[in-house]
C-alpha cells in the first residue's frame, strides 16, 4: 500500500519538490529509505518510530519503502522526518491520504513528536508558491521565516499530534498571522558612525564608497582605528528592500542560520578570520553550502589583516567580486549562491 506526501529539499538556496512515497509491503519488519539519502535522513527511522509511540500512535510491524524522488539528487537534514510519519500515520488509518496532498510539509520530529526547526523554509515557502501547493506546514520555530511569502496559508505547528488534528479537522487550527513589525524588526547596531569623532578624510572616503557600493582598502598603521570604521559601516547604509531582504533570508535560511528571527532586517556584516579555509570563505562541501562571501550578500565583507590571507583564497575571490555570484561545482551537483557584497580590507603600511 503507497501513500505520498511532498516535502522539499535545497539545491544551492533554492528548493524542489521532493516526493516522500511510502510503501508498505509483506515480509519481515524493515525500513528502507532509497534516493540518496545521507546519514541524518537515515537515522529517521529512530526519530520517526518513537515520536508514534510516545504521542500515542502504533509504528507498523511491517516492511516500509521510503522513495525519496527524485532520486537522483543526494538528501540531506531531518526535514522528512514529519512527511515519512504521515505515510505511517496514512497507513494505520489515522488521517486520510488525501488530506495532505496538497500542502508541503517539513520538520524533524522529536522523540516525544516535538516538531523541530529546520534550514531552508523560506526556500521551500517560495516553491510552495511557485508550485501552487495550498500551504506549508512547518514547526512553529520556522513558521516566521515562511510568512514573509505572500500567497499561501502558512501552518506553524509544535507536535505531530497537532498535525493529525490540523489534517483531520479542517478549520481547527487557523494559519500563521505576522504583523510587519514581528516579521521586519527594525535594525538596531551596538555601534555608530556617528560615534567616531575626527577622522574626516576617512570618513569621506568611507561615506562615498557606502552610497556606491564601491570596494574600499584602508591602510595605517595599528590602532588607527581601521577596524573600527569598518565595523560602523552597516550603519550608514541604506535600509534594505523587500526583495533584497528576502535573498539575504534566504541565504542565511540555507545555511541554518536564520534561527527564529523571521527574516534578516539589517544588512550583513561578516568578517572572517584569516585562517578560514577556501570552502568557509567561497562556499563548499560534499553538498555546497554557502560561505562568508554569500552571508556577506547586499552586505560588507571585512578582511582585517589583508595579507595574512592565503593568497588562493585572495585568488578565489575575484569571480564573486566582479560577477556577484558564485557557482560551486561538484561531480554529481553545481549550486549558484549569490555574493553581491561591498569589499572592506583593512592592513598596515
Amino acid at each position: 500500500m503507497l501513500f505520498k506526501s511532498f516535502s522539499s529539499a535545497l539545491l544551492g538556496i533554492e528548493a524542489y519538490v521532493v516526493e516522500v512515497e511510502v510503501d508498505f509491503g509483506g515480509g519481515l519488519p524493515q525500513f528502507i529509505i532509497v534516493g540518496l539519502p545521507d546519514a541524518s535522513v537515515r537515522e529517521s527511522k529512530e526519530r520517526v518510530k518513537a515520536a508514534l509511540k510516545n504521542c500515542g500512535y502504533d509504528f507498523p510491524p511491517r516492511k516500509a519503502t521510503i522513495n525519496l524522488a527524485p532520486a537522483d539528487r543526494r538528501k540531506e537534514g531531518p526535514a522528512f522526518d514529519l512527511p515519512i510519519a504521515l505515510g505511517h500515520l496514512a497507513y494505520l488509518g489515522i488521517i486520510s491520504p488525501e488530506s495532505f496532498r496538497d500542502h508541503l510539509f517539513l520538520g524533524e520530529l522529536a522523540l516525544d513528536g516535538r516538531l523541530k526547526p529546520v534550514k531552508g523554509v523560506l526556500s521551500a515557502a517560495l516553491l510552495a508558491v511557485k508550485k501552487s501547493f495550498k500551504g506549508i506546514v512547518v514547526p512553529r520555530d520556522n513558521a516566521k521565516e515562511a510568512a514573509l511569502v505572500k500567497g499561501m496559508d502558512v501552518f506553524g505547528l509544535d507536535n505531530l499530534v497537532q498535525v493529525v488534528e490540523f489534517l483531520t479537522v479542517p478549520g481547527k487550527i487557523s494559519p500563521c498571522l505576522f504583523s510587519p513589525a514581528e516579521l521586519f524588526a527594525r535594525p538596531e547596531f551596538d555601534l555608530d558612525f556617528r560615534e567616531v569623532k575626527g577622522q574626516h578624510h576617512v570618513k569621506r572616503a568611507l561615506e562615498v564608497a557606502a552610497a556606491g557600493a564601491h570596494n574600499i582598502l584602508l591602510i595605517g598603521p595599528p590602532g588607527a582605528g581601521k577596524t573600527m570604521l569598518a565595523r560602523r559601516i552597516p550603519t550608514i547604509l541604506p535600509d534594505m528592500t523587500f526583495q533584497e531582504i528576502i535573498e539575504v533570508s534566504q541565504v542565511y535560511s540555507a545555511a541554518g542560520l536564520l534561527k527564529d528571527q523571521g527574516a534578516v532586517g539589517r544588512r550583513p556584516f561578516r568578517a572572517p578570520h584569516h585562517t578560514i579555509s577556501d570552502a568557509g570563505l567561497i562556499g563548499g562541501g560534499q553538498i555546497p553550502k554557502p560561505g562568508e562571501v554569500s552571508l556577506a550578500h547586499h552586505g560588507v565583507l571585512f578582511l582585517d589583516e589583508l595579507p595574512q590571507f592565503n593568497r588562493s583564497l585572495l585568488d578565489g575571490l575575484r569571480q564573486p567580486v566582479e560577477d556577484g555570484k558564485v557557482t560551486i561545482a561538484r561531480a554529481s551537483m553545481a549550486a549558484t549562491f549569490p555574493c553581491a557584497f561591498m569589499l572592506v580590507a583593512a592592513m598596515n603600511p
